[in-house]
């Protein structure tokens, strides 16, 4: 008696999810791809893993503008105590963003291990294929513009300006630690694919993702604590941050390739 190899069992999924992976295959060029079970599970989860990263970094921002509120309460500028309650409050972002990222983690593997055979050869994407050098250097440039500006703000005789630029410095430490949780998790994550098109999506998966935690909305938004306390030029030099890195932004996704090419290059050399 030949025994057969076993089917794939795949996740139970929805059909609005196996449209919206449809929709997704074909908005990468993979229009010819089948939207498989698996491959709308994953997606599904990843949506669900976005927007709680972005609640996240919402809850961030706010817990900010709150800490930045004391500088104009009652307590004095110099009571370390939202300071520390800012602190705390990073500290327990970071560990949701953590947990939420090892959740992911593990709906993959055991995505994988659905599969009854995996892609041949398959490949582990790093940096430069899932970030690549332009998205890193705009990534550091604008975190390190941001913590520029940020600084500058402690120069400023105001004790109520430096409690604010405090405030902003540590909320910017706290989003870049969030980002490098996340960018750990995308070159990290288990490849799960079992043939060519799952292996190609899979990495436009990671490019995609990661091209999108270059997009520095903290730092485009925490500024905006200082803005009607800060002097003069520290308010232009914080406007003209936020154009020239929107302006370098739109730039660099109208000139570099898609995620899909990106990917069938990433496909050509393994």
């Amino acid at each position: 008696m030949t025994s057969e190899p076993l089917p794939d069992t795949d996740p139970p999924t929805r059909t609005p999810d196996l449209r919206m992976a449809g929709e997704w295959l074909a908005g990468h060029d993979l229009a010819d791809t089948h939207p498989t079970p698996l491959l709308a599970s994953r997606l599904a989860v990843r949506r669900r893993a976005r927007l709680a990263t972005y609640v996240i970094l919402a809850a961030l921002i706010i817990v900010s503008a709150l800490a930045a509120t004391s500088a104009f309460g009652g307590l004095p500028p110099h009571r370390p105590l939202p300071l520390l309650a800012l602190a705390a409050s990073v500290a327990g972002l970071l560990l949701a963003q953590s947990l939420l990222d090892r959740w992911v983690r593990r709906v993959d593997q055991r995505a994988g291990a659905t599969l009854s055979r995996r892609a041949a050869h398959p490949i582990q994407p790093g940096w430069r294929t899932v970030l690549g050098r332009p998205y890193a250097i705009f990534a550091v440039a604008t975190f390190a513009g941001a913590m520029v500006l940020a600084a500058s703000a402690l120069a400023v005789p105001d004790p109520t300006v430096r409690q604010l630029a405090v405030v902003v410095l540590i909320g910017l430490l706290g989003a870049r630690a969030i980002t490098a949780l996340q960018l750990r998790h995308l070159l990290r994550r288990p490849v799960v694919a079992q043939d060519e098109e799952s292996l190609t999506a899979d990495v436009i998966m990671r490019v995609e993702d990661a091209r999108e935690l270059t997009t520095p909305n903290v730092p485009w938004s925490l500024p905006v604590v200082l803005f009607g306390t800060a002097p003069g030029w520290w308010s232009a030099a914080a406007l003209a941050y936020i154009v020239l890195s929107l302006a370098a932004c739109l730039a660099l996704h109208a000139r570099t390739p898609s995620c899909a090419t990106v990917a069938r290059r990433a496909m050509s050399v393994r």
